[in-house]
């Protein structure tokens, strides 16, 4: 056993895992435990990832970092999947999809996520890109009864086909013009004049490709679409996973001073237009889904701009807003999942009205994310967009911080717009429809965990900030 082997034991576990629920497919008649045996898998990846006693540094293999940034992110994605996981079991057993596929599929896109946020090496990065991307393609499409599902799969896989060519002829370039893979070696050849326009193109064409990842303005108009037609608490799981890892490998590349120097221009675009055209845009919306997706386009504005911002205070904000975000949004598309019937998910706008009333602990938990996806008290939403707004201001980035500001004052309006549905507004039709899971389900269960996360850091975010603090000393 090596010295760092016990590091990635989560990653060890999330892979085993997946093996684990397509074996069950092959060789067992009743996989009833299965969703179970999967949930404990993550909680065991979690706690880990999680251990005090764990203080190594360093490398695995040359591919993965192991430093406390890492493990931050692995405990972080784990719970993601965690409370994905939670949502999907009932979903999917009332959908008649609850499979072995469905499951291994999940860990193994939990894998990827977590190797890529603590990617060190470029292959490392492009592995993980590709597993996430793969296990996306099938989760997307998994309802194979539904042509919007087929739809939205075929969309994802092209645009991932799309950034995926970005990726590796980026990296080429890139390593043509430092001579290695290792992502920090690589980043510092860019110093060199003889190096730094390979090097520089290359990185562009990686921002490129991860920029359609992330959903950036241009590069955004996959997504509501793969949005509106995945079930919903894949789309919960796309939506928030796959953002924060990508989020902390960017951290690791604006890092570098030098980064900063070359991209930031291009960075102060990105997030203006990021912010301004997914909060126009969600105005006019009257699909549900199609509203958070561009809710979640905005968001990843106010992350870059964060990003852009550097220092310990925005990578502080960057670190806490992904926890805040990684719920919020987790809890408006899986609130929409529990209130859905079994035909297709509840999307129009129409639909939401007297819901409140019919499901109040989904409603409520889907209130509770849009009022923090808005930046309102008493949610860990307001103290997220406080930590991004600052770090902006104290960088010097005025302009792009009052930009997020009047955008984020303009999307009250359309949060409260579906909260206004749910409550103050009429249902349509007369019979309730069935929760799915029942009342004892562990969608429940997520529900409640959900609301108690919101409202902790929202009112105690203290905690959180401190271990944050921790990890950025230990960088």
């Amino acid at each position: 056993m090596t010295p760092n082997l016990p590091i990635i034991l989560p990653q060890i576990i999330l892979a085993a895992g997946g093996i684990l629920a397509y074996g069950a497919g092959a060789f067992l008649p009743r996989k009833r435990g299965l969703p179970f045996t999967i949930a404990m898998l993550t909680v065991a990846a979690a706690l880990l990832a999680a251990l005090p006693g764990v203080r190594a540094a360093g490398e695995f293999a040359g591919l993965v970092d192991i430093s406390p940034f890492s493990r931050f992110y692995t405990i972080l994605l784990a719970l993601i999947t965690l409370l994905a996981l939670l949502f999907l079991h009932p979903y999917a057993r009332r959908r008649n999809f609850d499979h072995e596929v469905l499951y291994g599929t999940l860990l193994f896109g939990a894998l990827g996520m977590v190797v890529l946020a603590a990617a060190s090496n470029w292959l490392g990065f492009f592995l993980g890109f590709e597993l996430l991307s793969i296990s996306l393609y099938i989760l997307i499409a998994i309802r194979r009864e539904k042509e919007i599902s087929y739809e939205a799969g075929i969309k994802y896989f092209i645009m991932g086909a799309v950034a995926s060519s970005f990726l590796v002829f980026g990296i080429g370039l890139l390593y043509a013009g430092s001579g290695t893979l290792a992502i920090a070696a690589s980043l510092r050849s860019m110093n060199s004049a003889g190096a730094a326009p390979l090097a520089l193109a290359g990185l562009g064409l990686i921002l490129v490709g991860t920029g359609f990842k992330l959903s950036l303005v241009p590069f955004h108009l996959w997504a509501p679409d793969v949005y509106e037609g995945a079930p919903a608490p894949i789309t919960a799981f796309l939506a928030t996973g796959t953002k924060i890892a990508l989020f902390a490998f960017l951290l690791r590349l604006t890092r570098g001073q030098a980064i900063n120097e070359f991209l930031w221009p291009v960075l102060w675009a990105l997030a203006a237009l990021t912010m301004i055209a997914g909060n126009l845009t969600a105005l006019a919306q009257q699909r549900v889904k199609r509203l958070l997706a561009y809710s979640s386009v905005a968001h990843m504005g106010y992350l870059l701009m964060a990003l852009l911002a550097g220092g310990d205070h925005g990578l502080a904000a960057v670190m806490f807003y992904s926890v805040v975000y990684g719920l919020m949004d987790l809890a408006v598309f899986a609130a929409l999942g529990l209130m859905s019937p079994e035909d297709e998910d509840l999307n129009l706008l129409e639909e939401c009205r007297g819901l409140g009333y019919r499901h109040p602990l989904a409603a409520g938990l889907l209130a509770l994310g849009l009022l923090a996806l808005a930046g309102l008290p008493p949610t860990g939403g307001l103290v997220g967009k406080f930590l991004l707004f600052t770090a902006a201001f104290r960088a010097g980035f005025t302009g792009l911080a009052m930009i997020g500001i009047v955008t984020s004052i303009v999307s009250i309006y359309f949060y409260l717009k579906v909260i206004t549905a749910l409550y103050l507004q009429a249902p349509e039709a007369p019979e309730p429809r069935p929760l799915p899971g029942g009342p004892a389900g562990s969608g429940k269960l997520a529900a409640l965990l959900l609301i108690l996360g919101l409202l902790w850091l929202g009112l105690l975010p203290q905690g959180l900030l401190e271990a944050i603090d921790r990890v950025i000393v230990a960088l």
